[in-house]
């Protein structure tokens, strides 16, 4: 059996009571919560400090999986946090359904619109999101959206990363501690494809598909007429054979793709970013 540092330990201990001490003040809060590791632990943790005045709010929309709005029912009702769902309407907005690199601010400005209304109508005054210290140097333009709207980020306040989240999910006993990294379902079609309900749940029946075969890590990546499957390295052997190759092919087939394709990269967080970094070269 491994025996924690108590260094380490001590240093977790004292990151999880600064996360609490930035919480308490808050006496009333919303949290953002999609179901993933962090917005999981901050729920926790949230109605640990505040009970019942902690209140989770996951947006219901087309580009939220089924599936994960059953695990976020599930963990919520098994941790006695409260919960609540909340309609967004990021497809109505064209900024957001033509799909440019700025996607996700009008999907966090209209979740957050939505989550200010809730408040005012609940008479609570803060709004809290799972943002941690790895994803402050990433491309998020969410992180944007979140600034204007004066949303907290405790997370990253408290100094915490995504593995010391993950360990201190582990040690509360949150199922969450080892989910697999979680995005939006419009995540999934490259910038400047039009996003739609259609494509999001062409997505969504693939990553299914690929859940009920036993892969934990991936994404399932729209090119229109070409499907590009990402599958995490350590994975990738199994995919890597004539019989699941026949499988792929199948049920994507059947999703109307005339082309399926494996990535030999596997499974990155943000690949589409890349074609980004790409246009800032000089």
């Amino acid at each position: 059996m491994q025996i924690a540092d108590p260094i380490t330990s001590a240093a977790l201990a004292a990151k999880q009571s600064r996360l609490f001490a930035i919480l308490q003040p808050m006496t009333r809060v919303i949290v953002a919560f999609s179901g993933g590791a962090d917005s999981a632990y901050l729920a926790w943790a949230a109605t640990q400090t505040l009970g019942a005045n902690a209140l989770a709010v996951t947006a219901d929309s087309p580009s939220f999986p089924r599936s994960h709005k059953r695990d976020a029912e599930s963990f919520t009702a098994r941790f006695g946090i409260v919960h609540e769902f909340v309609d967004t309407n990021e497809f109505d907005n064209p900024d957001y359904a033509r799909n440019h690199a700025d996607r996700c601010f009008h999907c966090k400005d209209e979740l957050f619109t939505r989550l200010e209304q809730f408040g005012r109508e609940r008479a609570i005054g803060h709004i809290v999101y799972g943002v941690n210290v790895d994803d402050l140097g990433d491309f998020r333009p969410g992180q944007n959206a979140a600034k204007q709207h004066h949303v907290a980020a405790p997370l990253a306040d408290a100094g915490l990363n995504k593995a010391e989240i993950r360990e201190l999910s582990r040690l509360a006993g949150l199922p969450t501690w080892d989910r697999p990294a979680a995005a939006c379902l419009s995540s999934r079609i490259p910038y400047g494809t039009p996003v739609t309900i259609q494509n999001v749940k062409t997505v969504e029946t693939g990553e299914e598909e690929l859940k009920a075969l036993g892969f934990r890590q991936f994404r399932v990546r729209f090119h229109g007429e070409v499907v590009r499957i990402e599958i995490a390295p350590d994975e990738m052997e199994r995919a890597l054979t004539l019989d699941m190759s026949r499988k792929l092919t199948a049920i994507f087939k059947a999703l109307g793709f005339q082309y399926v394709t494996l990535d030999l990269e596997g499974y990155r967080q943000g690949s589409l970013n890349e074609v980004l970094k790409l246009k800032q070269r000089p």
